[in-house]
């Protein structure tokens, strides 16, 4: 079986590859740093870091000194002019702060934090391409794992989707950078893909939930994968891991079709689809009978394993962009010329920064104008307002340095044209980094952590119960009652709780059963099949032919039992269903004859 990371960022093409740069980009080759002039002796310092090809940030005269970013090999001359007294390191500096993703709320996390649960004592096995522990929103958090041989350590990861899953899920309430879901859970990490994003079987996945099952101890699985082909007997391990207790939860994938994909369509696993921030559908988001349950997937902000600066600086005024997927990281300086909407070549700007508008052609055609022009870098504003994440699309790449800004700092550059402009696209990994991504990779975790709260404050519940809160207190979006695109809605973490803790006065109608059926399989077999209008569990009880009971505890809507049968006997039965607050429904007695 042939699985893929259900993970996308602008074009959906993947797992970015981290800390892998173009043989063609200088990104190791300039250094961000202070440099302190004697008294008196700026003009002359700042003409050498000009001429050195330094991009200049700020000038404190106050202090006699300079920021800059200067190409590494410039740094040594720089420091034995006899005008400088010292160059030392810019060192980062980032916002003591935390910010709550929008995801985090629209799930309605806090509800459940103010009621006393934020996942403690739970345990959420991650299947991914491991995690980069270091990072300063997991480190103290309880996170553990393993990895084969051929993956690599499972605290360190090269494709970055794992840490982005294991924040949404819990990054630390510590003043930084974000908060996850379920702050106080457990993640036991099992790094089923190296650091190319590569995969192999299913087989390597029902290995990797038994060990996060019986190795780390997690009631959840949180699986952030899938593909397209079914197996037998993956299924078959799936349903026994949910008999057994866990909770299974997976994407349901990011190909925008009807296509069932797997795990997340076995019955025993949650598939969870992706929204936007305004609570639409994803387009990229796959749709189909086997879609439980909805969560964010759109511009969700999570950990990564690496940190970028992009931006673009004309006369010591720098604007923040995002990186051109596909395309080189660098430094670059040079006149800025006005290249419109980039849709063809132009000799005049060879060895130019040029400024380009979004639209008409793709983005990869205009950077290869800037590049087949001479053009030292591309800089792509947007034809609306805000700005954008774009891609050059998969198999393609660039020599150039191309970011993306927004709208308005497009016109104000505009009006800079004929200015000298610096653009930089570096990337440093490992580092405590954060990013948005898409993907219903990242409405999966949401589902995880949501569980995780539930579970931390009522333990006593089993897989089946949280399963039946999530289903029964989901917010209803679309097509009313359960539809292809949301399933039974958007998961709700407050309205699940008070729904396992009963004090919302609790469901008191039972289901109604409907559509009650008995069809012979074969010489030896016959199957009884019924559907209810929300889950219950499976009762078949016989009066003649056979005095037995059958009982299935899942909580499902359409129901299937099959039984051995004796070739013209008559059997009587009454079929019984009981929703996830323990009211029961029966129906019957039928009479079938083998």
């Amino acid at each position: 079986m042939n699985a893929y990371l259900s993970h996308g960022a602008a074009a959906l093409a993947g797992v970015i590859l981290l800390g892998i740069a173009s043989g063609n980009s200088p990104a190791a080759t300039s250094a961000r740093v202070w440099v302190q002039f004697s008294p008196g002796q700026k003009a002359a310092v700042r003409a050498q870091l000009e001429a050195a090809r330094g991009q200049i940030h700020y000038e404190f005269d106050n202090l006699d000194a300079i920021a800059v970013t200067l190409p590494e090999p410039a740094l040594a001359g720089i420091a034995r002019n006899p005008n400088v007294l010292l160059v030392e390191e810019d060192p980062a500096r980032y916002l003591h702060a935390e910010q709550t993703p929008y995801g985090v709320t629209t799930v309605d996390a806090p509800t459940v934090w103010d009621l006393g649960s934020s996942g403690g004592g739970v345990t959420v096995g991650v299947i991914d391409t491991g995690v980069y522990a270091a990072h300063e929103d997991l480190e103290g958090q309880a996170v553990s794992g393993e990895a084969s041989a051929t993956t690599g350590d499972w605290d360190f990861d090269g494709a970055g989707h794992g840490t982005h899953v294991v924040g949404t899920i819990l990054a630390a309430d510590n003043d930084v950078g974000v908060i996850g879901v379920a702050p106080e859970a457990s993640v036991y990490m099992v790094k089923v893909f190296d650091d190319t994003g590569a995969w192999a079987y299913s087989s390597t996945l029902v290995y990797a939930v038994g060990q996060a099952i019986n190795q780390g101890g997690a009631k959840i699985i949180s699986m952030s994968l899938g593909g397209g082909r079914k197996s037998m007997i993956e299924q078959r391990a799936f349903d026994s891991y949910y008999r057994g207790g866990a909770l299974l939860v997976a994407a349901a994938g990011n190909a925008g079709t009807s296509a069932l994909n797997y795990p997340a369509s076995y019955p025993s696993v949650i598939s969870v689809a992706a929204i936007d921030p305004s609570q639409a559908w994803a387009t990229f988001s796959q749709y189909n009978s086997q879609v439980e349950l909805a969560a964010p997937g759109v511009a969700v902000l999570s950990t990564v394993p690496y940190a970028e600066e992009v931006s673009v600086a004309v006369d010591s005024v720098s604007y923040a962009g995002f990186h051109i997927e596909n395309a080189a990281r660098g430094t670059a300086t040079g006149g800025l010329v006005d290249g419109g909407l980039g849709s063809g070549t132009d000799s005049s700007w060879s060895g130019k920064v040029v400024l380009i508008q979004r639209g008409d052609i793709s983005f990869y055609d205009k950077v290869m104008n800037v590049q087949n022009s001479g053009g030292i870098a591309a800089v792509i504003y947007n034809n609306e307002p805000g700005g954008f994440l774009g891609t050059l699309g998969d198999g393609f790449s660039s020599l150039i340095p191309a970011i993306s800004i927004s709208q308005e700092d497009g016109s104000a550059l505009l009006g800079e044209v004929g200015g000298f402009a610096t653009v930089t696209s570096l990337l440093k990994a490992p580092a405590s980094g954060y990013a948005y991504y898409d993907g219903t990779s990242m409405a999966t975790p949401h589902v995880s952590g949501v569980a995780a709260l539930l579970w931390g404050a009522f333990p006593a519940k089993s897989n089946a119960d949280i399963r039946a809160a999530l289903q029964q207190t989901a917010m209803d979006l679309g097509t009313a009652g359960r539809d292809p695109y949301y399933g039974f809605g958007l998961v709700q973490a407050g309205a699940a709780y008070t729904f396992l803790d009963g004090s919302g006065g609790g469901d008191t109608e039972p289901p109604v059963i409907s559509n009650v059926s008995a069809t012979r399989v074969n010489v030896r077999k016959f199957k009884i099949t019924w559907t209810t209008d929300e889950p219950a569990t499976s009762t078949v009880a016989f009066s003649a032919g056979l005095t037995r009971t059958y009982a299935d505890t899942a909580f499902v809507t359409a129901h299937s039992m099959s039984f051995t049968g004796k070739a013209g006997t008559t059997y009587e039965f009454t079929v019984g269903s009981a929703d996830a607050a323990g009211n029961p429904a029966a129906s019957g007695p039928y009479t079938y004859t083998h």
